[in-house]
């Protein structure tokens, strides 16, 4: 139950602050007072769209805020978000002037989905318009749905399901068969590109080795003649470094046994001659060597070439060669498999329809049994409603099988006796509508225990008479056990209110300014004299006002 409602700076209101009472509780005013305003402001904690300029000018913000009774139900639900001795769950929003929105739980910040999935089992809200979605095939499925009860909405969860998994093999089996399709044609080239890079048998390690390869072999003849330069300096005749060393080192030897420092002297110069000789050798050798490789460039650059051609075409290195050759590789495995992918995803296709096809059939016999008892309800509710006599029925036909099952829902009526009944969105006026979501409200509600507090939002538009008695009397009925909030210009349904607030606004101030007083005793009369459309000195009016009261 909703049991505060303040508003702060929305619109045309500076403050107001109900308190709502269990049962009806109705909202009045003349048109324009600023009752939208309120029915905005439970939109708001239901996580609804701030609309812009809502802000009451001046002001730098906006703040709405619902306290609720805390459901047993609820508390595990809001875990850490409530102390654990809490007994009411706040709900607020604020609205600054740049259009931001906080969302608030219990004073705590929340998202604005936090606040909507809070506030769905605490408060459901009917605007001025809502029976229009009475005339929606789905609106229509959804409500025999939900009277068949909890075991159908699981059925079609299931067949949700079923029709979700149906629609994904549909589409992973016709990418399959496309593929099929271009596969001879992409099989042909992963296997030239496979056998070209396979019988290149390239690896890293040897285009490293070629290309260092090729650069020497390029300057051959410039590095045999340093070679063999260095090596006539270091050996050849007697002016050569070797004999220099040795001719020093026969003096050295002369006089060895004297000092024993010049003897640690002579030995590393003896060294030296060694190393002068030895060295004089290998660089002859290495000249030998590059002087023995005829045709050997040739064979190195042709090598490259294959190896180069096959970067260009595959990445630019190596690495990326043997990457793409991978790739290719795990193509032609998943070509090769595509037969039997096919055979696969056709078969799971077939078990998904056939899922689908069973839940649709269980929904179906659902439905149908559940139709007539519902349109037999419903019927015996206009009654009620002073619709005497109105044929309701509910009719089934086939359509092609989606997330809901394979029916189409449409509700017929008739709302005078001896006419056929025609399709609801075609036949019913606004009032009528009006009446039928009531009557099926009404059959929901039963057994529902305290439920959600439901909003009406002008919902009694275009009904006058006896028929807004009957209507406003529905709304009691619907209050019992719950809370029914109501915001009317009917004083037939206000005179039945357990609590009803008046909305007035005082159109000279600057900015106009709207109040929100809960009324009592002759109060009430007053404003139901006023809805009559009479003054508080017409004495009939105020007698009809006086006997709505007393009929309540």
């Amino acid at each position: 139950m909703l049991c505060e409602l303040r508003v702060e700076n929305l619109l045309l209101i500076e403050r107001a602050e109900l308190r709502l009472a269990p049962g009806l509780n109705v909202l009045t005013g003349e048109t324009g007072a600023g009752k939208t305003v309120l029915a905005h402001a439970l939109d708001l904690l239901l996580g609804g769209r701030a609309k812009p300029g809502i802000v009451r000018p001046g002001a730098a913000e906006a703040y709405v805020e619902g306290v609720f009774d805390l459901p047993e139900a609820l508390r595990g639900e809001l875990g850490e978000r409530l102390p654990a001795d809490a007994e009411d769950v706040v709900l607020a929003r604020r609205i600054g002037a740049d259009g931001r929105t906080r969302a608030l739980v219990n004073g705590r910040s929340a998202t604005v989905t936090d606040l909507r999935e809070l506030a769905e089992p605490l408060i459901t809200f009917y605007g001025q318009h809502e029976h229009r979605r009475l005339t929606l095939a789905s609106a229509q499925l959804d409500i025999l749905d939900g009277f068949c009860g909890d075991a159908q909405l699981a059925r079609r969860a299931r067949v949700a399901a079923a029709y979700a998994a149906a629609r994904e093999a549909e589409v992973a089996l016709a990418q399959l068969r496309e593929l099929a399709g271009a596969r001879e044609r992409e099989l042909d080239l992963l296997d030239f590109e496979l056998a070209e890079i396979d019988a290149a048998e390239c690896s890293e390690e040897e285009a490293l080795a070629l290309r260092a390869e090729r650069d020497r072999l390029r300057h051959v003849e410039a590095l045999r003649v340093a070679a063999l330069t260095a090596a006539d300096a270091a050996g050849g005749d007697e002016s050569g470094i070797a004999s220099l060393l040795a001719t020093a080192a026969r003096g050295l030897l002369g006089a060895r046994g004297i000092d024993p420092a010049l003897d640690a002297l002579a030995e590393r110069w003896s060294a030296l001659t060694y190393e002068a000789a030895d060295l004089a050798r290998e660089l002859c050798g290495y000249a030998d060597g590059l002087a023995a490789q005829p045709g050997r460039l040739d064979a190195v650059e042709e090598r490259l070439a294959v190896l180069d051609r096959l970067e260009r075409k595959h990445g630019g290195t190596i690495a990326a060669v043997l990457a793409h050759a991978e790739v290719c590789r795990a193509r032609r495995a998943e070509l090769a498999d595509a037969e039997v992918a096919i055979e696969a995803a056709t078969a799971r296709l077939e078990q998904a329809r056939s899922a689908l096809q069973a839940g649709s059939d269980a929904l179906r016999k659902a439905r149908g049994a559940a139709g007539p008892k519902l349109a037999r309800a419903v019927r015996a509710r206009l009654d009620e409603l002073a619709m005497k006599g109105a044929a309701f029925e509910i009719e089934l036909s086939d359509r092609q099988p989606g997330p809901a099952g394979a029916d189409a829902v449409e509700f017929l009526i008739a709302p005078n006796p001896g006419v056929p009944a025609g399709p609801l969105r075609e036949t019913a006026s606004g009032g009528e509508l009006s009446r039928v979501m009531l009557a099926l409200m009404g059959i929901a509600a039963q057994g529902c225990g305290g439920g959600a507090t439901l909003v009406f939002d002008e919902v009694d538009a275009g009904i006058g008479g006896q028929t807004a008695r009957a209507v406003g009397e529905r709304l009691r009925d619907l209050a019992s056990g719950r809370q029914v909030i109501c915001i009317t210009h009917l004083p037939q349904v206000a005179s039945l209110a357990a609590r009803h607030f008046s909305i007035s606004k005082d159109a000279t101030r600057s900015p106009a300014q709207t109040t929100v007083t809960e009324l009592r005793d002759d109060d009430v009369v007053r404003e139901l004299v006023r809805m009559l459309g009479a003054d508080d000195l017409d004495g009939t009016a105020r007698r009809h006002a006086e006997e709505l009261l007393r009929a309540a």
